[in-house]
């Protein structure tokens, strides 16, 4: 076994944050997912950008889609949706062998709808159609203003992952948004035993942004915060959808929305490259990861179920950061603005790059 496929033995799922047409036609992708037990895929503007930026294959379709299609939105769409339809039906005998469980691609709606539900669900429920795959993943950002999108996708039966999470309030609006969603799909009669979701958790950009604002005095905590709130943040899943406010749905068929540890690239030199893999191992979570993380973890990477181990510390740290007069919440709410202005930027530069 490969050290990345041995981290399933502790009921997590890897998914490859990266999708082109050369990692599908050089069988790259389906090599992964053989060798490396890969369950899953995601992507972005900013990852797509890299792809039609240095993937010759894209350079005819783009050509003949300039004559056919003058919107660059729509353009972009044209160019890599069949790329996602394509990933989804490599990783379709994964979700149909786990039963819905695995075997997710997600593609995200523009972000420049991030503060307007309407145009968001609207745009979600076009994608999901054009799609047209049951293993696919709609990404709608976890803004404030999102929340009802992300609660009426739910409710008209998308598979939804919810990205740009940072801060325990994101992560209790986001599970309310989903519950409320399978709710009043449930209440109408319908079926609520198909639909998955993801709770995306960013995890580098916390860790980057706490350790500049702590004093000398609490040295000892970088490095540190990114995963005791990670693994805050599971507890609140468990509290969530383990308890009696979930039974109904649950006897329903309804499934619990996963923690996803995103943005797991190390940034900090001086950290293992490895850590936010590492360290959050366990039970019903997802760790979707970069090229050059999977590579690392693949070289000298170590699986053990970590995720719940010494929560005690994980909570001294948490609140020894409280002490400090440091609020996660608003730490969550400046990433999380940070956060949409780049990925603004990054599909501004796409829609150039296809115009």
């Amino acid at each position: 076994m490969s050290r990345l496929s041995r981290i399933a033995e502790f009921g997590q799922q890897v998914w490859l944050d990266n999708l082109s047409r050369r990692l599908l036609e050089s069988g790259r992708l389906a090599r992964w997912l053989e060798e490396d037990a890969i369950a899953g895929v995601t992507s972005n503007p900013a990852i797509f950008h890299k792809a039609i930026a240095e993937d010759p294959l894209y350079r005819d379709d783009l050509a003949r889609l300039r004559d056919r299609e003058p919107d660059p939105e729509r353009r972009f769409e044209a160019l890599v949706l069949p790329d996602i339809r394509a990933a989804c039906d490599l990783l379709r005998p994964r979700f149909e062998a786990s039963q819905g469980e695995a075997g997710f691609v997600s593609f995200e709606v523009s972000p420049r709808l991030a503060q307007d539900p309407d145009a968001t669900l609207a745009a979600a429920e076009r994608l999901w159609a054009a799609i047209d795959r049951p293993n696919a993943m709609i990404k709608i950002p976890a803004t404030r203003a999102c929340l009802p999108a992300i609660r009426d996708a739910i409710a008209a039966g998308l598979n939804v992952n919810v990205t740009l999470m940072f801060s325990p309030r994101h992560l209790d609006e986001v599970f309310a948004a989903y519950r409320d969603g399978l709710a009043v799909r449930h209440a109408a009669g319908k079926p609520v035993d198909h639909i998955r979701a993801v709770a995306s958790v960013f995890l580098s950009r916390v860790d980057t942004l706490v350790d500049a604002m702590l004093p000398e005095a609490a040295a000892h905590l970088r490095g540190h915060i990114a995963v005791a709130s990670a693994k805050a943040a599971y507890a609140r899943w468990q509290a969530t959808f383990g308890g009696e406010d979930f039974a109904e749905l649950r006897a329903a068929g309804a499934h619990p929305q996963r923690c996803l540890w995103a943005s797991t690239g190390t940034k900090d030199p001086a950290y293992s490259d490895v850590m936010y893999v590492e360290e959050l191992i366990g039970p019903d979570t997802v760790n979707t990861v970069p090229d050059a993380t999977l590579a690392a973890f693949a070289d000298h990477g170590e699986a053990a179920e970590t995720l719940t181990a010494d929560p005690a510390t994980a909570h001294e740290r948490l609140a020894e950061l409280a002490a400090l007069g440091i609020d996660l919440d608003e730490i969550g709410e400046r990433l999380q603005r940070e956060g949409l202005a780049a990925f603004d930027q990054a599909y501004d530069e796409l829609l150039r790059l296809v115009d």
